[in-house]
Parts: C-alpha cells; sequence; structure tokens
C-alpha cells in the first residue's frame, strides 16, 4: 500500500519540473513579481542541511553597477577558462555561459561564515555545508521552473574576489551567481547537450551494487523512463 499524500499527477508533475529543469543563459529582462521571488526564496530555505546549520546566504544584486563589476569578473574568468581548455577553446568560446546582464534578477548564494562551529555531521565530512548550499540551489531552481522562470548557475568568478567585491566576511564564501527570470523558452535540452559539448550518461553505468563498480546494468530489470507515466 502507498503512504504517499499526493495524488499521481502531482507526483508526475515533481517528475516533470526535474525533467524539464534547464540551466538557462537566455533572459528577457522584465521584472519578477516580489511575491514569486519569495516564493522561490522560501523553497530554498526549505532544503535539507547538515546539522540543520542552513549556511546558505543570498544577495541580491540591485545596483546596476555592481552588477557591471560582477560581469566583468565572471567574463575574465571566462577567458580564463577558455584559455585552459586547450583544443576546445574555440569551441568553449562560442558558448554563451551567462545572462548576467540581462536577467531579471541576480542573485549570488554564499555559504556563511562561522561555520566550524557546526560540528553535526562534518566532523569526517566539512563539506557537507557545501552540500546544503547545493540543495537550496536545486530547491530554487526546481520552484522557479515550476513558476515558468529560467535559472543559470554561473562559477565562471574567483571567490576571493567576489567576496571583496560583496563584503563577505573572512569565513564566508560566494558559490554561485544565479541568473534568474522570465525567458523566451527552455531549451528543449541541456544546453551543453545541444551543443554537443557532453552527452547525459545513462544511469545504469552510475548506479553500482554492493560495491564500486559492480554496475546496476546487468540487473534483470534496468532502470526504466524517468517518468511515472509507462
Amino acid at each position: 500500500m502507498s503512504m504517499s499524500d499526493f495524488s499521481a499527477e502531482e507526483i508526475e508533475t515533481v517528475y516533470r519540473v526535474i525533467r524539464e529543469r534547464r540551466d538557462m543563459r537566455h533572459f528577457r529582462p522584465d521584472p519578477i513579481d516580489p511575491r514569486v521571488l519569495e516564493r522561490l526564496l522560501l523553497a530554498a530555505h526549505h532544503a535539507p542541511s547538515v546539522g540543520y546549520m542552513q549556511p546558505w546566504r543570498f544577495i541580491r544584486i540591485t545596483d546596476p553597477a555592481l552588477r557591471m563589476q560582477i560581469h566583468a569578473q565572471v567574463e575574465s574568468e571566462r577567458q580564463k577558462t577558455a584559455e585552459a581548455l586547450g583544443n576546445r577553446k574555440d569551441e568553449f568560446s562560442k558558448l554563451k555561459v551567462e545572462g548576467i546582464l540581462d536577467c531579471g534578477v541576480l542573485l549570488v548564494a554564499a555559504l556563511s561564515d562561522d561555520r566550524e562551529k557546526h560540528v553535526f555531521g562534518r566532523r569526517t565530512l566539512p563539506e557537507m555545508d557545501l552540500a546544503s548550499v547545493a540543495c537550496a540551489i536545486q530547491n530554487l531552481w526546481l520552484a522557479a521552473r515550476a513558476e515558468g522562470l529560467g535559472l543559470g548557475w554561473v562559477s565562471f568568478f574567483d571567490p576571493v574576489e567576489l567576496a571583496e567585491l560583496l563584503g563577505i566576511p573572512d569565513g564566508g564564501k560566494p558559490v554561485a551567481i544565479l541568473c534568474l527570470g522570465h525567458v523566451e523558452a527552455f531549451y528543449p535540452q541541456p544546453m551543453l547537450e545541444m551543443t554537443d559539448w557532453e552527452k547525459r550518461r545513462n544511469v545504469d553505468e552510475l548506479v553500482f551494487e554492493n560495491r564500486w563498480g559492480m554496475n546496476i546494468g546487468v540487473h534483470p530489470q534496468p532502470f526504466s523512463q524517468f517518468s511515472t507515466v509507462q
């Protein structure tokens, strides 16, 4: 007997939102309804966190000059990344990797300072604070998709330089620039898949049974399509 409190249609909607989430780079500049933004940030705040430490902090960038400075930092790192990619430099240079100057709302997600006092769940895995922030970002991402808004995660920046620019205290650390806004359309596939940068691997290759490398793909019942609808 199923213990789900949700209807089959509601369950399928959750899976659909996950399937159709995209890392967006193209935005319209239209403003976002403040009530919707509040819902999205509340969704982020309901993420799980190790030891219930809630290490996420979100900085909304409303100063146009500051947005331009952030964009300049990202552009600098984008060029350095292109150089580091060697024979894929030209291919990378054709990709649009951010929508900082176009999106309706720009956020910076950061780790809080004073995290060392939180030992619960972090004694051997201190990086679980970062995992907690990632969960908050994913919550925001999925909620945004459900609201018909796009979100793009930008990681092309020097965290020390960005922390200094935003006045983040010692011990804190920016981990993501988040472009949030209205879009003309969601990509039918992940953009990096559409541009042949990489392909999604078969989940059977990535799930093991009992020991590393014991691929579950040899199981008589391999994974089905990512949907509750058969």
